[in-house]
């Protein structure tokens, strides 16, 4: 993280003068003062008298206290100029040497102050010879004094692994990282609003299972020591949301967070954000529905456009987005396939041997269903660009959702952009006993070997047990979401505090 061209060295001395300042500054009776009384921000002044003429602005006598980061400074022989920002933008501030007033404690303050101190700011709004909306100090009050420099003005912070490991400087620094996350946080406040305006309650279900359930994946473990009882971080809040609708809440969502034991990839981090609802007396169809309108909405009403950037092309969110089965894909993506044989365990394991794509070593990946959707990945997932909703899952990999039509399919769907999976979706198992069998299969599967199978959760069963109307669920990722919309490659970059090896 040091400024270019900089050694170790070098920022050493910078830090130990920085400490000296701070030294002499506590020696006059500073103490990181907390009373300083901030009435305005930078940006929403410059939005307020920005275009207003000098002559209407310096005749009203508008009087501020602002505060922030010195961000950059100028001396000009009697006159001092200095960059100050907040949260809501960058304020010029200005002071010149009165011997007949306070021009000169302010310029010296001014002066003595470091790129990066935080600092108060109380003065008149004017505009210089150019035209910028400008304060002139009347008063200059270091806040907290900034001990470590700053990386270098024009280069920045540039190197991914500091900018994640160091989150803090990146926001201080890059204008584009601050952006990203403003987004975020609209993003998820728009998702909020829209389910809200359709009857949906938000509720807040437990991040420490008994058992792991809702999703096919490794957990974390954790032990609470009081009831000496292992415990699972939730790998998805599925069955407990499912049990309110049980409940009788026939519409609800929660935004949270979910911990699975994998791999870290630019696709994934093993603490991530989901949106998942559930409606009483809905279909897939109708959650694909949904699912389109989110998507689009965000889109539109917070990026202001229904098309993005990823990766340097461009996705047009306008247009109804398609549907195709897993099949079709399949067939489509591996020229010379018989499609009346992707039912035939042996049949894909050639077809997949034949592709350089090995099957999983434990034999529940036996299974057609499991094979075949393997092969998907492997061939057909990377492609699926324009928005597409990949319908008919195999019912082997989708042990919650209700059968199809066609028993070797689940009434399932997933949601592919940019060739990434968005969101996931299915009518709800709510027959109690079918879903025990297939509990019991998935118990036969991890004692086979499967590490991401489902528990037996005779809990669940209980409260289907109870009734559950005929039910559409919906799970959508919102770091996806927000990389889709932002234009992002990797999950780090929409991630405040993405997980790393230690430095």
């Amino acid at each position: 993280m040091n400024p270019p061209n900089a050694s170790v060295g070098e920022e050493g001395r910078l830090i130990a003068q920085r400490r000296e300042k701070l030294a002499a500054c506590r020696r006059q009776g500073f103490d990181y003062p907390n009373h300083f009384a901030r009435n305005a921000h930078a940006g929403e002044l410059v939005a307020l008298y920005g275009d207003w003429a000098p002559a209407a602005l310096e005749g009203r006598g508008i009087e501020v206290a602002v505060a922030g980061r010195l961000m950059a400074r100028r001396l000009m022989g009697r006159a001092a100029f200095a960059d100050l920002r907040d949260f809501s933008g960058t304020i010029q501030i200005y002071c010149r040497s009165d011997p007949e007033g306070d021009g000169n404690r302010n310029r010296n303050a001014l002066e003595e102050l470091d790129i990066g101190d935080l600092v108060g700011v109380t003065g008149s709004l004017m505009k210089t010879r150019t035209g910028e909306l400008t304060i002139q100090a009347g008063g200059i009050t270091l806040l907290s004094k900034n001990l470590r420099p700053l990386p270098e003005k024009y280069h920045g912070l540039v190197d991914p692994e500091q900018r994640y490991r160091r989150r803090y400087v990146d926001l201080i620094m890059n204008e584009e990282t601050r952006r990203v996350f403003l987004r975020r946080s609209q993003i998820v406040t728009h998702l909020r609003r829209y389910l809200d305006t359709l009857g949906f309650l938000e509720v807040e279900t437990p991040m420490m299972h008994p058992l792991p359930g809702g999703a096919m994946a490794r957990p974390f473990v954790t032990h609470h020591h009081a009831l000496d009882l292992d415990l699972f971080l939730r790998v998805a809040p599925e069955l407990y949301l499912k049990r309110l609708v049980v409940g009788g809440f026939e519409r609800v969502y929660e935004i949270n967070r979910n911990f699975r034991n994998e791999g870290i990839s630019t696709r994934h981090n093993p603490e991530f954000t989901m949106l998942e609802l559930y409606q009483a007396y809905a279909t897939a169809n109708e959650m694909m529905a949904l699912t389109e309108q989110l998507v689009r909405s965000a889109a539109e009403q917070v990026m202001g456009q229904d098309r993005v950037t990823v990766d340097s092309r461009e996705l047009d969110l306008a247009p109804p987005f398609a549907r195709k089965t897993v099949v079709e894909l399949v067939a489509e993506y591996n020229s010379g396939l018989e499609p009346s044989r992707l039912r035939d365990a042996g049949y894909l394991v050639q077809v997949m041997t034949a592709r350089g794509a090995q099957p999983q070593p434990h034999s529940h990946a036996k299974e057609a269903g499991t094979l075949l959707m393997e092969l998907f990945e492997e061939t057909v997932e990377p492609h699926l660009w324009d928005p597409v909703f990949v319908t008919d899952y195999p019912l082997a990999v989708s042990p919650l959702a209700r059968r199809a039509a066609d028993p070797f399919f689940a009434d399932r769907f997933e949601l592919y952009i940019g060739g990434r999976e968005m969101a996931n979706g299915f009518s709800e198992l709510n027959d109690p006993e079918e879903q025990a069998d297939r509990f019991r299969s998935q118990l036969k599967a991890r004692q086979a070997g499967e590490e991401e199978a489902m528990s037996f959760d005779q809990d669940y069963i209980e409260a289907l047990e109870y009734g559950m109307p005929p039910t559409g669920g919906l799970g959508v990722g919102i770091d996806r979401l927000v990389m889709l919309l932002t234009g992002r490659s990797s999950i780090r970059e929409v991630l405040l505090f993405p997980l790393l090896k230690p430095a």
